[in-house]
């Protein structure tokens, strides 16, 4: 006796699909699991035992044989313990199911045939559906998630009872279905607003210029003038996600099991913000299958790293490679994984290790050698790689006790907005979205200079000794300031101004 159900696995963030075959032949009784299934499926055999028992089937006493094809990919996890007990049940005609080849299995069976909820199940619903699935059963808990793919019909099932009574028509699954419009319309917005804080002006542009065009930034300033505070109110300004945006975002929460179970899609842009203790594995990904880290929980959204000499220094290098291509590869024994981290990176750091070096109002207590041992705790090539860095000062106690209202982060996010819209039809037929993306290649083309511009950037480059990257950024910012302003072209205030965002190079790190 031999049945075909079907299911989906994982690799990164994306599935692949698995046929789950059983053979059941006379011979002494016994239950074997291959195809490559690592310990969680294979313990799956008392599950399913027990839940067929407790459901009311008959569980073979006989050969049992279940091969998750391809036997030549990893399988991992509890979500195979649905159709495996299908499977069984097919096999040994307890119950008479229709043409099941357009159908997946996703779901982890308790010992009284309870299906529970299990994580990653909106990129295997993806993955199914590209593959030709159109009916996918999945758990109940999980159904919200897996219906905000429109053109699949998802069956919510709470038990194996419930789902075999389905197909011996006993009791009908009905198909699952969300309103995403009123779910966009609904959704929470963004609590912080840039009208909370008070002076700062200058920095608050220099976080405007970041949205707009996607730079990363870096905060140095004493403790206590609103470095944290200002990085909390960036996602208020950032433009909203996209439908595909929301769902790349939702598959890698999914994965790592942290999607809010009244949340099935996250709309709002991730912001995430690791303690300074935190591993480079904390960060990358990692483990003896890859789970993503830091870096790609905040894909599409923010990476604040607040004390940022505080990070051990392995883990302040991994962001090297992952900033410039916006994606991190991990590699361990068992796999080789790949996981998206379009990140925009917003930093934070006292300028030495009592914090009040050049500071008005206090006193610094350390020496020059300490100074410049916490400075060196950041590597030149991880600063190359922050375009705009900015001093936070103190506020003055005018601006503090002022009652005029500072301008909203709805404001602000109009003209971000705006900025955006052009950047996105400028590079339509480049495959990028924003001026942080630019190459060698497209700077020619997206960024030439005057005489004067040029002259004034050359005086910068020789007298502040910055890098070839540097000089990149700087015009991939100037870019910005200038598509801030509706300027055609670069002009030499928009060169000036991001020249003014890495005087720190110097000045900090020297």
């Amino acid at each position: 006796m031999l049945s075909h159900i079907y299911s989906c696995g994982l690799s990164g963030i994306d599935g692949f699909s698995v046929c789950v075959e059983t053979d059941i032949s006379n011979g002494l009784p016994a239950f074997d699991i291959v195809g490559l299934p690592d310990a969680a499926v294979k313990e799956a055999k008392e599950r399913i035992r027990s839940a067929i028992k407790n459901t009311g089937f008959r569980f073979p006493a006989k050969h049992i044989v279940i091969n998750l094809a391809p036997a030549s990919k990893r399988k991992e996890g509890s979500g195979y313990d649905l159709p495996m007990a299908l499977s069984i049940i097919c096999a040994t005609e307890q119950i008479y199911a229709p043409d099941l080849s357009k159908c997946a299995f996703f779901g982890e069976l308790s010992l009284d045939g309870t299906v529970q909820p299990i994580n990653g199940i909106l990129p295997m619903v993806i993955s199914a559906y590209k593959s030709g699935f159109t009916d996918m059963f999945v758990p109940t808990e999980n159904s919200d998630e897996a219906a905000v793919i429109e053109g699949v019909n998802i069956y919510p099932v709470s038990s194996l009872k419930a789902l075999c009574d389905h197909f011996c028509d006993i009791q009908k699954i009905n198909v699952h279905k969300i309103d995403l419009t009123n779910y966009f319309a609904s959704s929470a917005s963004n609590v912080l607003d840039f009208c909370d804080v008070k002076g700062q002006e200058n920095v608050k542009r220099a976080l405007e210029i970041a949205a707009a065009g996607n730079h990363n930034v870096l905060l140095i300033g004493s403790p206590g003038t609103g470095k944290t505070m200002l990085a909390q109110r960036m996602p208020s300004i950032l433009p909203d996600l996209s439908f595909d945006e929301a769902l790349e975002v939702t598959k890698i929460h999914s994965i790592a099991g942290l999607l809010p179970k009244d949340q099935p899609l996250i709309l709002n842009r991730p912001f995430r913000s690791p303690h300074h203790t935190i591993s480079s594995a904390g960060l990358s990904g990692g483990g003896s299958t890859p789970k993503p880290g830091e870096l790609s929980l905040a894909h599409n959204g923010i990476l604040f790293l607040d004390e940022l000499p505080e990070f051990r220094r392995d883990s302040l290098e991994v962001l090297r490679q992952p900033l410039e291509d916006g994606n991190v590869t991990i590699s361990r024994v068992n796999a080789t994984l790949t996981y998206p981290c379009n990140i925009m990176l917003i930093a934070s750091m006292n300028p030495c290790k009592c914090g009040y070096f050049g500071d008005s109002r206090r006193q610094c207590t350390c020496t020059p050698t300490q100074v410049n041992r916490y400075r060196s705790r950041i590597s030149g090539p991880l600063l190359d790689r922050i375009d705009i860095q900015v001093e936070v000062s103190n506020v003055d106690y005018e601006d503090l006790s002022s009652t005029e209202n500072s301008e909203t982060s709805a404001e602000i996010k109009k003209r971000v907005n705006k900025t955006r819209k052009l950047q996105l039809e400028r590079y339509k037929d480049y495959n990028i979205y924003s001026n942080s993306q630019l190459d060698a290649g497209m700077l020619k083309k997206f960024c030439p200079l005057g005489e004067e511009e040029n002259a004034i950037l050359r005086a910068a480059f020789d007298n502040l000794g910055l890098s070839a990257r540097a000089h990149s950024r700087i015009l991939k910012v100037a870019r910005t300031i200038a598509d801030l302003e509706g300027s055609e072209n670069i002009k030499s205030e928009h060169i000036a101004e991001a020249i003014q965002y890495r005087s720190l190079d110097r000045k900090y790190f020297e």
